[in-house]
């Protein structure tokens, strides 16, 4: 009823103020169109006749109680009012702000007004326009105290239909809780038994209303409950039952860190049982400082990495630890599970993705760099200079063409890692294959002054094999020794039968390798002496494409080194009868 008498009083004074306005805003529009007949000057009146016809008007036509009306001239002064009590305004101006505004042409004035009574009154003017000149201003305050008295006379009933209203519910709220209120304590009765696990408790049902079907839903919530906590023990033989076969090891503890369950990977990846663990704190079990496990099992941050060495593992292993609070609510956190994840492959896939990612970059941002510093020069000024330009033009050329058989290596690799290279099988002429290889380093190895010898054994003939493919790994094998032998050395390349294999083998009598580099001169990228390699040319990957190539004909390659002395690089390939078959 509050709500409804708010609602409707605002809506009514609103209506009545509104509706009152208008009738003043009409009155005082009516007033002005007369006027404009006496204040414009038409039919030859004079002035004191123009004010006697609009005293006669005002005085018949618009005299209503309460309300004083004036009408003025141009200048604002008072020609008439209706409230004899006000008869020295006339002749005197009227400055208020409605009357100024209806005297510069706005025709929308109104506004409040407490008098000197305390009465509100609501003030309206218009201004009277002849031949398109303003020629005066009407002017009515009205007095809205009927308005007002309305109003509490309304708010009266209301306000006497509230109390009656109240007094009623207090009667009935009265009788009604006697009805309920034993119910309710029998209820409270019966749901401390089943708080206290006494599910064999049922709750009387008195009737169909509101609190027989409550004690209906409290007896189906004890069956429901019973049944749930049934289901619960089931829930949680299969949770343990999960927790001892997920490849996963899963640790939890309690409030203050201490193990207080773990599951079987979990202690396998620890390397110890789990009659050690239970009871020790996470920190001493995982190898943590105690402010990094207490900072970790309160979830900031939520996950770690961690290098474990098992006892019962040679190799140490890499562990990502996922840290997850239990909350309880209005306690906080309770204890900590920890997720155990063996990520030792993952972790040594994406540090080879790394290195690869930096190494391709570098290999790239070097000639690149070059490229720009030498074709800034050109832009400068270099290209008028001939041999100058020439020189310059000339390393742009060789950088492009390193970028082009870098790229070019890339992309070779990519198609044998992802098998997009097929081998074109067919017989080949080993000694034929050896002598090709060794025609076309002639020219480089006279350059030199290299010897060759290409030494076959007795009895070698067609092999099956991609010729291309393994033109491509003499070819590198020729290349790198070429590199690396001073002038006056000696390379030999030598075909022989090995446990029932075609061992190739390309022997120099170079620099060679130091022992320390042998284990990775397969690697991506990997070069012994960096800046000498880059400047021969070298893009650090045909070692790799080699390994990829003979890998791919099901053979291996292998690199025997003497740091000073020289190098022997060996890959076998299948015997026609031995492995691979021409297809």
């Amino acid at each position: 009823m509050q709500l409804i008498g708010v609602y409707f009083v605002s809506s009514m004074k609103n209506s009545l103020t509104s509706n009152f306005t208008q009738d003043l805003q009409a009155r005082a529009e009516m007033l002005a169109v007369l006027a404009e007949q006496d204040l414009g000057g038409s039919g030859g009146k004079s002035v004191e006749d123009s004010v006697e016809s609009l005293r006669a008007r005002v005085n018949n036509l618009f005299d209503f109680s309460g309300a004083e009306i004036q009408v003025l001239d141009a200048s604002g002064k008072v020609l008439i009012t209706s409230q004899g009590s006000h008869a020295d305004y006339v002749g005197r101006k009227n400055t208020q702000t409605v009357v100024s505004r209806a005297l510069q042409g706005i025709r929308d004035n109104e506004e409040y007004m407490i008098d000197e009574d305390n009465v509100r009154k609501k003030v309206v003017a218009k201004p009277v326009i002849s031949d398109g000149k303003i020629v005066g201003a009407v002017y009515i305050a009205a007095s809205m105290a009927e308005l007002y008295d309305t109003m509490q006379r309304i708010n009266n009933v209301f306000l006497s239909g509230m109390l009656i209203a109240l007094g009623l519910t207090a009667v009935l709220g009265v009788v009604l809780a006697h009805t309920i209120t034993h119910p309710i304590r029998l209820m409270t009765k019966h749901a401390t038994a089943v708080a206290e696990g006494n599910f064999a408790q049922k709750m009387p049902v008195f009737g169909s209303d509101e609190i027989g079907q409550l004690s209906s839903a409290f007896n189906y919530m004890t069956s429901r409950l019973r049944d749930a906590l049934a289901q619960n023990e089931e829930e949680k033989e299969k949770l343990s039952s999960i927790l001892s076969n997920m490849s996963d090891g899963v640790i939890a503890t309690d409030e203050n860190g201490r193990v207080i369950l773990v599951n079987l990977r979990a202690s396998s990846m620890l390397g110890v049982n789990n009659n050690e663990i239970a009871g020790r704190h996470i920190a001493l079990l995982l190898g943590l400082d105690p402010e990094e496990a207490d900072a970790l099992i309160t979830g900031v941050p939520a996950s770690a990495l961690l290098q474990l060495e098992p006892q019962d593992q040679s190799e140490p292993i890499v562990i990502r630890v996922t840290f997850t609070p239990i909350h309880r609510r209005e306690i906080g956190i309770t204890g900590t599970i920890a997720v155990l994840q063996d990520v030792t492959e993952q972790e040594e896939m994406e540090h080879t993705r790394r290195e690869f990612v930096a190494n391709v970059s570098h290999e790239l941002r070097t000639p690149l760099t070059t490229i720009r510093s030498y074709a800034e020069a050109l832009d400068e000024g270099a290209m008028q200079e001939p041999q100058l330009g020439e020189r310059f033009v000339g390393v742009i050329r060789n950088e492009t063409e390193r970028m082009i058989r870098l790229v070019t290596d890339l992309l070779h690799l990519s198609r044998l890692d992802s098998n997009e290279a097929p081998l074109r099988i067919q017989p080949v002429d080993v000694e034929e294959l050896l002598e090709d290889v060794a025609d076309r380093f002639s020219f480089q190895m006279q350059e030199k002054q290299i010897t060759d010898r290409v030494i076959i054994e007795q009895g070698i003939g067609a092999v099956m094999m991609d010729r291309d493919q393994v033109d491509q790994v003499l070819d590198n094998l020729v290349s790198n020794g070429l590199k690396y032998t001073p002038e006056g050395g000696s390379i030999m390349i030598e075909a022989r039968r090995s446990g029932g294999l075609l061992a190739i083998s390309v022997q120099d009598t170079g620099i060679g390798i130091p022992k320390k580099d042998l284990d990775r001169i397969f690697e991506r990228f990997y070069r012994v002496d960096k800046a000498r390699s880059r400047n021969m040319g070298g893009t650090g990957l045909g070692l790799s494409i080699a390994r990829e190539i003979v890998k791919a004909h099901g053979g291996t390659i292998t690199l025997e080194s003497e740091f000073g002395k020289g190098t022997r690089a060996t890959f076998t390939l299948p015997l026609p009868g031995e492995g691979r078959e021409a297809q």
